[in-house]
Order: C-alpha cells, then sequence, then structure tokens
C-alpha cells in the first residue's frame, strides 16, 4: 500500500519520546510511529481472498501494527487484506486517515461493556478523537451517552448523539450525580482521570481505561477493564462497518491540520501542546520523503 497520509495519534508520541521503550525491547531502531493510514493499493497478495473486494489502485485506509521499524510514517506499508477498507464515498485521504483507529478504540470500549439499551455511558474527554467516536456510536447503539467536555464543544457533542453534555472542571462528579442520581453504569474514560471518576459510578459498575496499569478493583465492586484496540485491527467486520457508519454520518471524519510529512516533527509539537479538536494529519503525497 502507498502511504498518501497518516494520522498522528497519542501512541505515536509515545513511540517517539520513549514511553514504550520496555514493550520496544530488543527492537532494532529506528522505531517508526503510525497506525491509522490512508492511501492506495499498489498490489495484492496472490493469496488474498476475493470477497475482500481490494485491486490495484483502490483508495484504501487502514490500521497497521507498528513495531520497531514497521509503522505507517513510511512511503509504503504491507497490511493484512482484513486491516484494509475502501476509503469511506467521498472522503479524501487525509479524512480518511483521521478516524479508523479511534472509532475502532471506541467500538472495543463499548463492545467490552456490552451493555443493553437504555444503560447509561459516561464519556470523559468526550471532544476527543476517541471520546466523540464514543459518544456517537453508544448513541447509535441506544445507549444513553452522557459527555464530559467543555460547554464550547456542546453543539458538536449533540450533532452526534449526546443525551447531556457535562461541563468539564471542579465539582465534575457532584454535576454528574445531579443528573444520574444513582451513578452511570460505566465510564469511557479517554481523559484519563482514573480514580477521580469512580464516585460517579453505581456499584457494580466499569471504567473502562485506554492506557494499560490502571486495572486494580475499586470499592462497591467496580471494576476497571483496560482495552487495546490493537488486539481488533484484523476484524475486518468491525472496520468494514466503522466504514459505513462514517458514510452514513454516524461518525465523524474531523482533520485538525495537514501538515507535510517532512515537517512532522512541529506536528508533533502541536499535538503535544493539546486542545485539538479532530487530528493531526501528516501528508505524504511527496515522494523520496524522510520523516525525522
Amino acid at each position: 500500500m502507498k502511504v498518501r497520509a497518516a494520522g498522528i495519534n497519542p501512541v505515536d508520541i509515545m513511540v517517539r519520546d520513549g514511553s514504550l521503550e520496555d514493550w520496544f525491547a530488543g527492537a532494532q531502531p529506528p522505531y517508526v510511529p503510525g497506525m491509522d493510514i490512508a492511501g492506495t493499493i499498489d498490489e495484492v497478495g496472490e493469496d488474498v481472498e476475493s470477497t475482500f473486494g481490494l485491486a490495484a489502485g483502490m483508495g484504501v485506509t487502514g490500521v497497521v501494527d507498528n513495531f520497531g521499524s514497521y509503522g505507517g510514517y513510511s512511503e509504503y506499508v504491507c497490511l493484512p487484506a482484513s486491516s484494509v477498507i475502501p476509503i469511506p464515498a467521498g472522503a479524501t485521504f487525509p479524512a480518511a486517515a483521521s478516524f479508523l483507529m479511534n472509532a475502532l478504540t471506541a467500538r472495543t470500549a463499548l463492545d467490552t461493556l456490552d451493555l443493553p439499551p437504555g444503560a447509561i455511558v459516561l464519556v470523559t474527554g468526550a471532544a476527543g478523537a476517541v471520546g466523540t467516536c464514543a459518544v456517537a456510536l453508544g448513541s447509535n447503539d441506544h445507549l444513553n451517552m452522557l459527555a464530559v467536555a467543555s460547554s464550547a464543544d456542546e453543539t458538536l457533542l449533540n450533532s452526534v448523539g449526546a443525551n447531556r453534555v457535562i461541563e468539564r472542571g471542579d465539582d465534575l462528579v457532584a454535576r454528574i450525580l445531579e443528573v444520574c442520581t444513582h451513578g452511570v453504569d460505566a465510564v469511557v474514560d479517554t481523559a484519563g482521570l482514573g480514580g477521580q471518576i469512580i464516585p460517579a459510578v453505581r456499584s457494580g459498575g466499569t471504567v473502562i481505561t485506554l492506557r494499560p496499569g490502571y486495572t486494580d478493583g475499586f470499592e462497591r465492586e467496580i471494576k476497571a477493564v483496560f482495552v487495546n484496540v490493537r488486539e481488533r485491527i484484523t476484524d475486518h467486520a468491525a472496520l468494514s462497518q466503522l466504514g459505513k457508519l462514517t458514510e452514513e454520518g454516524v461518525l465523524p471524519l474531523r482533520v485538525a491540520a495537514v501538515y507535510p510529512a517532512t515537517e512532522a516533527a512541529a506536528a508533533h509539537r502541536c499535538v503535544e501542546e493539546g486542545g485539538l479538536r479532530g487530528r493531526i494529519i501528516l501528508d505524504f503525497t511527496a515522494a523520496g520523503i524522510g520523516v525525522f
């Protein structure tokens, strides 16, 4: 696959700043970031089943299980056919590189919860890339979605199906309990609030965390569960469904800015400064690029 665009996700920052040093132990540098990519198929392997519907020259988006020198910040990447879907109709390469990993993370969180319609789910960091996908997918699953975000993001979150937007900040738990007296059924904690949010969860509820190391039990039989999107990047049915929901307008495509891949360092600094609404995308359309 010839890479045309790559989204910058928090895990890419972790690859670069050494946070994944233990995981990369024994791997030979350079360590190449990049999990979200979009581009064109250069060649289809002889053993790829025709049911995937893939052909040379097709515009596609995919998720890369990056490790060591294998990552999406590359001119070409070889992916399993099950990790690739057609670009959503009408989407540009940068837009197509902005959503799939985030949406799959949100889908995995909701599938892990496996709650019945009508259950109440709180999403922290709801205006972020994963958070917005969680609100949209949960609403589409007929869950009651409470979104923690800035008041400036209320219009966006209402548009993707939030039942209520609760402004972040001091006394957050008290304001959640004003809305949901007995506590929410579950939390998708994209903001990493950790133990701070536990008092807002009903007894026996669940907190989904997106980073390892926060899975100890809590009082009132509340449990924390870490979800890892890498476990589902070959779940072609799930990826295809997310592409379909994007075409139907359930999942928004949100690009904050596009940088030439040669300016990846500046793009990473922009991500680290925070406050973004949408993903920063690297443009790989120029040939012969050296990123870092």
